[in-house]
């Protein structure tokens, strides 16, 4: 009895150092994103089954918010995360310009478009995400142009995100401000209008589907998606065009699992990755894949052309001069 009882540990003990053993050499992987957090579980769930040795840690918030966090990491010398998937291209040339990210010429490109990713292939555009207006259902007013929302039949009816949070945000607010048919005093009109500034697009989601606000400004895919669930809400993307991200992805200089990185980046953006985007209502960057639903083959969107490099110049002094008009 002796005997067995020292067989049996003498086997789990091996069982336990095996298994140690295993946990011991798992890779981690450790990921800032924007993405709305059920998406970001989504991605990394999927991420995961296609490289089980792969553990990721997970940081989600507002690419604003990120790039803040992130700018405190790097002044106390502990910057942490090995791989970003955030809201937008202006983002990542500013981490660029400071010489954050790390090239992967190896990253697979074919079916992709070249103006969705950096020539010298620091990051990588994942998808298209415009920004329209959405408003419910029962709202007196039916919204066509971005000049509708700064007119007073909308005043205390709008709600938008916050540039200070959203990366989508803060890029419409330096395009906007930037061309002639709207600039600051668009937005100085939206305040008059009482319009409320929210922490993300979510957030403005929330209102406009509750009934709480009429109106919103909103990434098109928060939209559709809640419209297809039953969702109370419509989506206009106006005629005179729409600013749009591509949701790039990136390695840092700094990343302490460069390989594992690599794989996060190919998997994005391999058919697999951009089905699982298909499949959660974004349009993907690989064209071959499809577009969602809400989108029909031969329908076009208009898409604002806004200066990527100007609004990197600016994006900061116009975050400072949003937060003056309105707080936060």
């Amino acid at each position: 009895m002796k005997t067995l009882f020292i067989k049996l540990l003498a086997s789990q003990l091996a069982l336990a150092a095996t298994l140690f053993a295993g946990v011991a050499n798992a890779e981690t992987l450790t990921l800032y994103t924007s993405q709305p957090e059920a998406d970001a579980a989504k991605t990394v769930d999927a991420f995961k089954k296609a490289q089980p040795g792969i553990d990721v840690t997970i940081y989600r918030s507002g690419t604003s918010d990120i790039l803040t966090k992130m700018a405190a990491e790097f002044a106390a010398g502990s910057l942490q995360p090995d791989v970003l998937l955030i809201a937008d291209a202006v983002s990542m040339e500013l981490l660029k310009k400071d010489d954050r990210l790390m090239a992967y010429p190896g990253a697979k490109l074919d079916g992709i478009d070249a103006d969705a990713y950096d020539a010298d292939k620091t990051y990588f555009g994942s998808k298209l995400i415009t920004t329209g207006i959405v408003y419910n259902t029962a709202a007196a007013q039916k919204p066509e142009h971005w000049a509708d929302l700064a007119k007073p039949a909308y005043a205390d009816g709008l709600v938008m995100p916050s540039p200070l949070y959203s990366g989508a945000a803060a890029y419409l607010l330096s395009g906007f401000v930037g061309d002639a048919n709207y600039g600051w005093d668009f937005f100085r009109k939206l305040k008059t209008n009482s319009t409320a500034s929210v922490r993300g697009n979510g957030a403005v989601l929330k209102s406009v589907a509750s009934g709480e606000k009429p109106y919103g400004i909103l990434v098109d895919f928060m939209a559709m998606n809640a419209k297809k669930k039953g969702s109370p809400v419509e989506f206009v993307f106006p005629s005179e065009g729409v600013p749009a991200v591509t949701e790039p992805v990136a390695i840092m200089k700094t990343a302490k699992n460069v390989d594992g990185a690599k794989k996060f980046v190919d998997f994005i953006l391999s058919d697999e990755g951009q089905k699982l985007a298909l499949s959660m209502g974004y349009l993907p960057a690989r064209a071959s894949v499809g577009r969602p639903d809400w989108l029909p083959e031969g329908v076009k969107i208009k898409v604002m052309p806004f200066d990527t490099k100007a609004i990197v110049a600016k994006t900061d002094a116009d975050k400072a001069k949003f937060s003056e008009l309105f707080g936060g």
